[in-house]
């Protein structure tokens, strides 16, 4: 907890009784009052926007069609990032002259002739002899897995390279759209470097050059032409069973974890696992319920690089916890928690997925690793106090029941909506007995709060001026006390507003 946060731990015990007193109707006339209040403020269009859901009423919780997805993939430094500034018009991709400086799949929001959609950079597959199995299919798979069209980026100056070769071979087997991008094709002397490329057999090459916006043009126009308007990987999948992500680091007891739920053995549980396998979706039934479990166990040991083996491990997880709606990070309680244990679950609040902690191997527990489990527990994983937490033995089937309960409460905090009058009647209060600290001689007021969606509850703020970081984490914290959200991530943001101008 950081030195700003001391500030805002004042507790108000019966801040909970107050607001439980609070008149429904009253609150929501509060509410209709503070939020006309907002126009004599700059607002712009998705302010407005934002402002209408809040307006739908306690069911009126809308999910926005979800953006079509784009993947750039390719070598390393052959221009994935060049590519991607263009097209979105701006320099946000870090570009380098040295091959691996993407490590991280990074999205972007872009637009182009009004239609919008989500960019997503990779790092570059590794040309190692010996790892090039391992690093091919984890970005081939996960490209193609999460993205609806897939931008495949060729240097037409050096040709293509058996690595090359070797994608376009996973490419050709997908049924999504792949457009072969022959980048550096700086003028016209350099076409026939371009149609070279034709040998590939993905079809039309499309000279471009990233550095200099040559083709990139006539490169969207076609790639539009056949993207959907709203994506058919990340649409909200309303009904049917809930979808379970299974991730953790390698070893930790996945498999066997899926093995011991499903009653037989659906994941082969072997460090020396295959190379190339479909991610684990399978039904199944625990506790008398239903579930639709995605497992990334099935693709767990690879042959690793000697770098970027947690860049790999990171796509699987990001892989699986897309398709997902509520995370067990399963964690190995005979070994000390791990940096790559807190990167992994931190990859599941980045998602916004549900959160559930599975303490795994816990018949193996003896006192005095206990004892340094719960102090470890204490300072690595304060974070996610909030997330529900069960021990377990996937061996031998130890306290699996207990998963269901902690499941359903994740998901109900994360599908939890909060009335507009009710969560502004908590921030009335919370305000007037902790107000925000004078920063620079000016105090930035709360004007308006609204809940705009669940799947994460996400919660906008309409401000005077910039909210401190800890005060944000003070206004999270007490929601937690006073409505729960157990097993979900919150997220509040804040839209700052200046008045009109008078005429």
């Amino acid at each position: 907890m950081s030195d700003h946060d001391d500030e805002f731990e004042a507790h108000d015990d019966d801040l909970a009784e107050r607001l439980a007193d609070v008149d429904d109707d009253l609150a929501e006339q509060r509410a209709a009052a503070l939020r006309s209040g907002l126009d004599e403020y700059e607002l712009d269009d998705e302010d407005l926007d934002l402002l209408e859901l809040s307006e739908e009423g306690e069911e009126g919780i809308q999910y926005l069609p979800a953006l079509p997805v784009i993947a750039i993939v390719g070598r390393p430094n052959v221009g994935k990032s060049a590519l991607v500034n263009r097209i979105l018009g701006r320099r946000e991709a870090v570009v380098e002259d040295t091959p691996g400086v993407t490590r991280d799949r990074v999205s972007y929001k872009g637009e182009w002739l009004d239609r919008r959609f989500t960019l997503v950079d990779t790092g570059g597959w590794e040309p190692d002899a010996k790892g090039i199995d391992a690093s091919v299919a984890a970005q081939a798979e996960v490209a193609i897995d999460l993205s609806d069209v897939v931008l495949f980026v060729v240097d037409a100056t050096v040709g293509a390279t058996s690595t090359d070769e070797h994608v376009v071979r996973l490419l050709r087997k997908t049924k999504k759209p792949v457009f072969l991008v022959a980048n550096k094709v700086d003028d016209a002397r350099q076409e026939p470097e371009a149609a070279a490329l034709w040998n590939l057999g993905l079809g039309e090459p499309h000279p471009v050059s990233a550095l200099h916006g040559r083709g990139v043009a006539d490169l969207l126009e076609s790639v539009f032409k056949v993207l959907p308007v709203v994506s058919a990987v990340a649409k909200q999948e309303i009904g049917g069973p809930r979808r379970v992500a299974i991730v953790g680091r390698p070893n930790v007891g996945k498999s066997s974890l899926l093995n011991k739920t499903a009653r037989e053995e659906r994941v082969v549980v072997n460090e020396l696992a295959g190379t190339t396998r479909d991610p684990v979706d399978e039904q199944i039934e625990l506790a008398g319920k239903v579930w639709r479990f995605v497992d990334t166990a099935g693709i767990r040991r690879r042959v690793h690089l000697q770098q970027g083996a947690d860049f790999y491990a990171s796509l699987r997880t990001q892989a699986a916890l897309e398709k997902a709606e509520v995370a067990i990070v399963v964690l190995d309680v005979s070994q000390p928690i791990s940096e790559q244990d807190v990167r992994i679950i931190d990859l599941v609040l980045e998602s916004g997925r549900a959160l559930v902690l599975a303490y795994n191997k816990w018949d193996l527990l003896d006192d005095d690793r206990r004892r340094y489990l719960e102090r470890e527990i204490e300072q690595d994983m304060h974070h996610v106090a909030w997330a529900p937490r069960v021990n377990i033995s996937a061996r031998t089937g130890r306290h699996l029941e207990k998963l269901v309960p902690a499941l359903e409460t994740a998901l109900e905090s994360w599908d939890t909506r909060i009335p507009t009058g009710k969560f502004n009647a908590f921030l009335t209060e919370l305000t007037q007995e902790h107000p925000h600290p004078v920063r620079g001689g000016k105090q930035p007021r709360i004007l308006f709060g609204t809940q705009v969606s669940t799947r994460p509850p996400t919660f906008v703020l309409f401000t005077t001026g910039f909210l401190d970081p800890g005060y944000r984490r003070f206004i999270q914290r007490r929601l937690r006390e006073i409505y729960g959200f157990e097993g979900s991530p919150i997220v509040v943001n804040m839209r700052v507003r200046e008045k009109r101008q008078r005429r």
